[in-house]
């Protein structure tokens, strides 16, 4: 196809699959003719992608994890690498994922092909040595976060800040009444948001403990509405299996975001859901649990005190983050009971999130397509 710009591009988990599908979109949008190759999601392959593997193939999450996968993941990346080769891509986007990307990206670079990586690392929260292996493997970082590209630039790695899409999506004031109405919820009834996360082994660590507290709160707050969203066709099945009969949690297809913007408050899995969480204006207890070593490994290289987004983006505990056997019904009730029921807490969240929201809100897939172009011109972004 004479005059096309090739471009590869990767994502690794649904998170990555919104953000690559708004920069393709964007892209689009100012480039007439344009080739997709690469791994993603079904919101990239409606932008028009053939994802060359199942993009679930490559969604591991922890230290020691992986290396039960290792033989196929490093087949996946050899193909993807052959592929970008075959058909001499002018740039390769990676979306997160960097234990897979920044490799790919290095190869890539050193045989001539411009490299950009979508989303910092948490570089600058451990293993903060990385800095050096992204400078060498990538020619632009496009980071979500004001603090991130601060990190940067001390180090002098071309970054370019573009906002988070959720940010730019959602709006400042969700509408609670609509959401409920929606998902067919009681507007009346006070309503928890249970979200263990979107990979099988966060669901499996997560869920029981989220089910059983909700069941406790359940018996102390009989009008009490609990929903609980399955990222996908298998974790519902997944969480068909922890659900007892008769729980009174109502399990939803898909629908995370509405469900936060018509919830109360929520218990839910660190991660993105945490920054959409707080795009919805939504209290919330934030959880992480991952296998034993793995956090023994990863827990004594932090260099920050806050792991979830909120806290590192406010720089101070606005939600409470609680790990590992802290994760337990007789723990987590008392405290999500509180987050429903106190209102005034609530209240003084609200002009904090809304700040974070508004700082956040940068037209990001729009200013992200314009770097990568930039980049592929041979301009500075």
């Amino acid at each position: 196809m004479a005059g096309a710009l090739r471009i590869g591009i990767l994502a690794g988990e649904s998170s990555g699959d919104i953000l690559g599908a708004g920069l393709m979109q964007a892209l689009r949008t100012r480039h007439p003719n344009l080739q997709f190759h690469g791994i993603g999601g079904p919101l990239m392959q409606a932008q028009g992608m053939v994802s060359r593997h199942p993009m679930d193939r490559l969604s591991v999450m922890g230290l020691v994890e992986p290396l039960k996968r290792l033989p196929e993941l490093l087949r996946i990346r050899r193909d993807v690498r052959a592929l970008m080769l075959r058909e001499k891509v002018d740039v390769f986007i990676g979306i997160d994922s960097p234990d897979f990307n920044l490799g790919l990206e290095a190869k890539l670079k050193q045989a001539g092909i411009r490299t950009v990586h979508y989303v910092s690392p948490s570089v600058w929260a451990w293993r903060q040595r990385r800095i050096h292996k992204i400078a060498q493997a990538t020619d632009l970082v496009l980071a979500l976060f004001p603090f991130e590209a601060a990190f940067y630039e001390k180090y002098r790695v071309n970054v370019c800040c573009v906002g988070h899409p959720l940010a730019d999506e959602l709006p400042l004031e969700p509408d609670r009444a609509a959401a409920r109405h929606a998902l067919g919820l009681d507007a009346h009834k006070p309503l928890l948001a249970l979200l263990p996360g979107s990979r099988s082994a966060e669901v499996a660590r997560l869920a029981p403990s989220f089910i059983a507290t909700a069941q406790r709160l359940q018996a102390a707050l009989p009008a009490l509405q609990v929903a609980l969203p399955a990222a996908s066709p298998e974790r519902a099945a997944q969480l068909r299996e922890l659900l007892p009969a008769q729980s009174g949690i109502t399990l939803l297809q898909g629908q995370s975001r509405l469900l936060m913007q018509a919830a109360d408050a929520a218990l839910l899995a660190s991660g993105t859901a945490t920054l959409e969480a707080l795009l919805c204006k939504l209290p919330m207890l934030v959880c992480y649990r991952m296998a034993p070593l793995s956090y023994a490994l990863i827990s004594r290289l932090l260099r920050v005190a806050y792991f979830s987004l909120p806290n590192l983006l406010a720089r101070e505990a606005l939600v409470e983050e609680l790990v590992q056997n802290q994760v337990t019904p007789d723990i987590l009730a008392p405290r999500v009971q509180h987050l429903l029921e106190d209102r005034a807490r609530h209240e003084r969240l609200q002009a904090r999130y809304r700040e974070i929201h508004m700082s956040l809100r940068r037209n990001a897939s729009e200013r992200a397509a314009d770097a990568v172009l930039a980049l592929v011109a041979g301009r500075a972004p």
